[in-house]
């Protein structure tokens, strides 16, 4: 047990007045290729345990490895997108320590000679702020089985026994290893979150990866470090690892700070070790006593050849690049006249994707915006949900648009029809004709409305006749009632006004 297991964690603002905080995360991202990194065994999500395996898979005698083609086109295309040197020449290495969840007891990886190096990436906070994270390496390596601990909570402490999964090892994986981060103040939780979700989204731009954190695609480890001053050497860091989600990484990097901050205080030494995130209560837990490097013992690979891409093709991959995420935002703000803050706020809610679909499907952008960030937003709130795991489509976002502002339906029954199309019932034209929700707006049965409203309300028929205009809404309230909410209030208010001579 750690000597400090007892110590209390620092208030997380004090911890900020008394230390600077260095961040390194290294991410790493499973590949969406068609078989994992060095066979033949296909690359697939939950499928039954032990089934998408090879004798390479598995490590067994007299079997070679053969490097995925498609992996290596990938793992360029993230460095290229990172801003990242290419290397002419690479190799991979064997990173040796007991796997339980690799039979060969070591992981084919790359050490000193890794696919990109020397990059950077800028990130953006939600106040507009960038900070530009500089990028050490992107190797390529492959991922690890799945160990399932019997009994107890859960983890191998206190289990009575374990199980491995080895569909997932020889999956490709490239990671990205940053340089310390500095700097980033009171920020550094906001500034881990928002750097992850930065590579996550240019993960799926590229489309080498689905990149869904709950999932496993992508995973981070975060370095935290505190030093006196930003002019003192850096401090000693722990790693809390495979951080699966942003929350977890701002909660982890937040209990870090103030837990370091607390061991220093009491005039302990911080451990260099790996640590676990715990969802449930906030904190993080001692793993094993960091390893440096060379305890791993690499040696070159020797049943792989170097990879050495030439320069045409890293060329022809670099031209063929799609738009990058920062780019597409800079123009898409442009072309739809959002202010900074209501662009930030899309960004920050995962609907740009979601409102682009639905202007490309014909509605306007501000009118898209309404919905996703008005309506939708509070339904998948309340849902607990992220928007895009509404079940509501782009062009079903668009159709209810295209009803509303061509005066078919008004906004309360457009939120009738949306609640509709969220439990299945069909798509918004469909489901105004079926349940006879279009807006009426024949004259004659809405002067008919508000001749009872007129006579029902002789009070505010005075009020208004005596320069209260605005009482007119009072009269409007019983019209839309008696239509069922499906008055144009609009044409209702013309009407009010034309008979009792007011405006």
């Amino acid at each position: 047990m750690n000597a400090y297991t007892d110590i209390e964690p620092l208030d997380y603002d004090e911890a900020i007045e008394k230390y600077d905080p260095v961040l390194g995360i290294e991410v790493h991202v499973e590949l969406g290729t068609a078989t994992k990194m060095f066979d033949g065994a296909p690359n697939v999500f939950a499928a039954e345990p032990n089934t998408a395996i090879t004798p390479v898979s598995l490590g067994l005698p007299g079997t070679l490895p053969v490097v995925n083609e498609k992996a290596v086109e990938y793992a360029i295309k993230i460095g290229l997108a990172l801003n990242c040197s290419i290397a002419e020449n690479c190799r991979f290495a064997r990173k040796q320590y007991f796997y339980p969840d690799l039979t060969k007891n070591f992981q084919t990886s790359q050490y000193d000679e890794p696919i990109a190096f020397d990059g950077y990436v800028d990130v953006e906070l939600d106040d507009g702020e960038i900070v530009r994270v500089d990028i050490e390496r992107a190797h390529m390596e492959e991922d690890a089985g799945k160990n399932t601990h019997i009994g107890g909570t859960g983890r191998i402490q206190g289990a009575t026994h374990s199980q491995v999964d080895y569909n997932r090892a020889g999956v490709p994986l490239v990671e990205i290893v940053t340089r310390p981060i500095p700097n980033t103040g009171g920020r550094a939780p906001e500034v881990a979150a928002a750097y992850v979700r930065t590579l996550r989204d240019i993960f799926r731009t590229l489309e080498v990866s689905e990149a869904r954190m709950e999932r496993g695609n992508v995973r981070a480890d975060i370095n935290v470090s505190l030093r006196p001053s930003p002019e003192a050497p850096l401090g000693t860091r722990t790693e809390t690892k495979n951080v699966n989600s942003f929350r977890s990484i701002e909660r982890a990097v937040r209990f870090e700070i103030g837990r370091q901050a607390g061991v220093l205080e009491s005039g302990v030494e911080v451990i260099q070790e790996t640590r676990h995130f715990h969802d449930d209560t906030g904190h993080t837990s001692p793993g094993r006593v960091k390893s440096d490097a060379e305890d791993y013992r690499y040696f070159p690979e020797p049943d792989l050849v170097p990879v050495a891409p030439s320069r045409e093709w890293v060329e022809e991959l670099r031209a063929a690049l799609p738009e990058l995420p920062a780019a597409r935002r800079r123009r898409l703000l442009g072309e739809w006249g959002f202010t900074d803050l209501e662009m930030r706020d899309v960004i920050n809610a995962g609907a740009l994707d979601l409102i682009e679909g639905t202007v490309a499907a014909g509605a306007k952008p501000q009118a898209a915006r309404k919905w996703w960030m008005g309506e939708l937003a509070r339904i998948a709130k309340e849902a607990e949900k992220e928007l895009e795991e509404l079940s509501v489509t782009p062009k079903q976002v668009a159709e209810l648009v295209s009803l509303v502002e061509g005066k078919k339906i008004n906004d309360k029954i457009g939120r009738q029809v949306l609640a509709k199309v969220l439990d299945g019932e069909g798509d918004p034209a469909a489901i105004v004709e079926k349940e006879n929700l279009a807006v009426v707006s024949d004259d004659s049965v809405l002067e008919g409305a508000v001749d009872q409203a007129i006579a029902d309300n002789p009070d505010v028929v005075e009020k208004i006749k005596g320069g209260k205009v605005q009482a007119i809404g009072a009269l409007i309230g019983p019209v839309m009632k008696a239509t069922r909410g499906q008055a144009d209030a609009g044409r209702v208010r013309e009407i009010i006004v034309a008979k009792l001579e007011v405006g």
